[in-house]
């Protein structure tokens, strides 16, 4: 090969890599103008879209969410609730039949596109159930914007399922993916997910909306509201301005956000306080006898935010609102709607601290979650006990705070109906399978790598992986990239395993040889996930001596771990059934020996993972 060439062809390769390779993230501004007739739930709008093309690739073609059309009989979601029957969302059925089979014609979701035009051009345009496909009439170059305008008319459909109208605590409009949002476009292509029921994604954005409503509403709202003294509930000096129809105009703001959900009711109250070091926080409810806990929790919700700064990265928005509404839980930017009324002050606690724990994973890590439900769910669910743990000490004290979910996920797996967590979230065959792969298993997938990797690490892991990637949209691969170099290790095994398989841990002590002077015990894995291996003794001193069994597929070892020190003995090859262990330790000395004294390996049985030395 000519040498000029060959300097040439490298030359470009990498170039082309490079391309390939490099990092972007679309990005959306909304200006929108909402007029609401609050008597008949139904509202008109008005969009200024500007997107920017920051990717490699020209775009002939845009697609963008509607949502509300899920909500009528016929639907696909109607469709997908009924085929499920009595193994789906029981959120979405009563004894197996769709609740959405049901909804009055007048009380249909709807969203009605009159026109779209892109830099006033009118464009075609396709609505494919949930989504809409838009033809453009001049392709968007790469790293290029171009406006869309566009106005719809939209019904505000019953309440089923986290939107509506008239949900079961009395709230008049709970206003969630309420307009035409534009999917995110990145290195896998459009996200054009239908909505079944479960999950959202989208490109980070910048929102000024403007929503005329009826003067006696009051509004709550993931983000920041511009004229405070011009309408109800946020100053008491206010003077409510309104317009000849007798309604006022709140004029919201968020930057840098997926999405802007709000709701309206005439009987809200607004409550607000600063959180030192942190956001300030919007209680957004109505207050009553049954909402009388919301008081109390404030104390908490300050414990959470400075937990969360403190232990995993800042919350980077000026605000979070808490907003009855909705149905159940459900985050959303800045903000979670949320039923009201609550049993116990930890109930009420625990559904804000899971919720507003998505903000550091739904919302500024912002995974794709129709792809990756288990990064978003199991990871806030594992931050969600970590934090409880905390407030709610329990009486009496555990070795750490995922015992309760590990049985959760040994008892589920003793059904047969599991289902890989790497399964897209509304393709789910059963609903219970699909909480058990998203919550549980996401959660154990950290709880499994700070027992292979040590806490430590894992800690690290987290608080880097979030310095990295805030604000962007990242992927399991990128976490793993960082978990791989804060520890040293190679785990991807691990998560090909737990992520893309239902096989199960399962280790037991198999023969126990006392001898003078020494115990020789021989280990078996009888399940199809290797692990390395935590192996302690108690003496009869009441002393735990740690012993570390490496897995080979690591090829560096945890150095250190929180729960104590310990001696690394020879590696256990991953093909190998048996490993046997040799400790100084002879019978009048031991007084229980086992695996995982830490009580963190997902063992399915570990009834056989322990041995009391009488």
């Amino acid at each position: 090969m000519n040498k000029g060439f060959f300097v040439l062809f490298i030359f470009v390769t990498g170039i082309f890599s490079a391309q390939q390779n490099a990092y972007y993230q679309q990005n959306a501004k909304y200006k929108m103008d909402i007029d609401v007739d609050a008597d008949n739930f139904t509202y008109t709008g008005k969009q200024i879209l500007t997107y920017t093309n920051n990717s490699p690739d020209e775009l002939k073609v845009v697609y963008f969410h509607l949502y509300w059309n899920a909500f009528k009989s016929g639907s696909m979601m109607d469709q997908r609730v009924t085929s499920q029957g009595l193994n789906g969302d029981k959120r979405l059925q009563e004894g197996g039949i769709s609740r959405l089979a049901s909804i009055p014609k007048d009380e249909e979701g709807a969203q009605n596109i009159h026109w779209i035009k892109q830099n006033g051009t009118e464009l075609k345009f396709e609505i494919q159930e949930t989504v809409m496909k838009v033809d453009l009439a001049t392709p968007i170059k790469a790293n290029s914007s171009t406006t869309f305008t566009l106005e719809w008319d939209a019904v505000i459909p019953a309440q089923i399922r986290r939107a509506g109208r008239n949900n079961s605590e009395g709230i008049d409009m709970t206003m969630t993916q309420w307009y035409p949002k534009i999917a995110e476009y990145d290195y896998d292509g459009w996200a054009t997910f239908d909505y079944i029921g479960r999950e959202f994604h989208a490109p980070f954005a910048d929102f000024d909306i403007n929503i005329k409503i009826d003067k006696n509403y009051v509004i709550g709202a993931g983000g920041t509201l511009e004229n405070p003294l011009d309408v109800k509930g946020y100053d008491a000096k206010a003077i409510i301005k309104t317009d000849r129809k007798n309604k006022a105009t709140w004029k919201w703001t968020a930057r840098n956000i997926l999405d802007f959900a709000w709701a309206a009711d005439r009987d809200y109250t607004v409550e607000n306080f600063t959180i030192l070091d942190g956001p300030k926080i919007y209680y957004v409810y109505q207050k009553s006898e049954k909402t009388k806990l919301w008081e109390e929790s404030k104390s908490y919700v300050t414990q959470f935010f400075q937990l969360m700064n403190a232990s995993f990265g800042r919350y980077v928005y000026p605000s979070y609102s808490f907003i009855q509404g909705g149905d159940g839980g459900m985050e959303y930017g800045m903000a979670t709607l949320m039923l009201g009324n609550a049993k116990s002050l930890k109930g009420l606690v625990g559904l804000m601290v899971h919720e507003g724990g998505h903000s550091w994973n739904q919302q500024m890590l912002a995974y794709n979650e129709a792809m990756r439900p288990w990064m978003d769910e199991g990871f806030t669910s594992y931050f969600d006990d970590m934090v409880m743990h905390q407030l709610f000490p329990p009486k009496v004290p555990a070795a750490n705070p995922f015992i309760g979910t590990i049985n959760d996920y040994r008892n589920f797996t003793k059904r047969g109906i599991e289902e890989p967590a790497v399964w897209f979230g509304d393709h789910h065959d059963n609903g219970s399978a699909y909480s058990i792969a998203t919550y549980v298993k996401g959660e154990l997938f950290l709880v499994q790598l700070g027992y292979i990797m040590g806490e430590e690490n894992l800690s690290a892991t987290l608080k880097e992986f979030y310095r990295i990637w805030k604000l962007k949209h990242p992927t399991d691969r990128d976490f793993l990239h960082i978990a791989q170099k804060t520890s040293g290790m190679d785990l991807k095994w691990f998560q090909n395993y737990w992520i893309n398989t239902t096989k199960t841990i399962d280790y037991a002590i198999k023969n126990v040889q006392y001898g003078e002077t020494s115990t020789t015990i021989t280990l078996e894995n009888k399940g199809q996930v290797p692990m390395p291996v935590d192996f302690s003794i108690l003496t009869k001193d009441k002393k735990v001596i740690n012993y570390q069994i490496p897995l080979n597929m690591t090829h560096v070892w945890k150095s250190k771990d929180i729960y104590g020190d310990f001696q690394t003995l020879a590696y256990w090859p991953w093909t190998q059934k048996e490993y046997t262990l040799t400790i100084p330790y002879n019978k009048s000395q031991i007084s229980a020996l086992g695996i995982d004294f830490s009580q963190r390996l997902a063992d399915v049985n570990p009834e056989d993972n322990f041995v009391e030395v009488k």
